[in-house]
């Protein structure tokens, strides 16, 4: 395909697709930030003396499987659009 015949997304196209990659960018950096939180929850003292293991690996778990799932989730429920 030449340049001549390559289509212009139109600009309510390009919304879609910024908002879209917003919502993705969202859901990975929050994850991250979710499963840092954790990792601080279980491997220091911010919530109590010693740690607290089982609360931050859950979280930290969590926001990997936010990070990681949910962006293919929400993309297979676009495609179904």
């Amino acid at each position: 395909m030449s340049d001549d015949q390559r289509r212009v997304p139109s600009a309510e196209e390009e919304a879609l697709w910024r908002k879209r990659f917003s919502v993705f960018a969202l859901l990975r950096v929050s994850g991250l930030v979710l499963m840092f939180i954790g990792i601080g929850i279980a491997l220091s003292d911010w919530l109590r003396p010693g740690g607290w293991p089982v609360l931050g690996w859950i979280l930290a778990v969590l926001g990997l499987g936010e990070a990681m799932i949910m962006p293919r989730l929400v993309q297979r429920s676009w495609k179904d659009q």
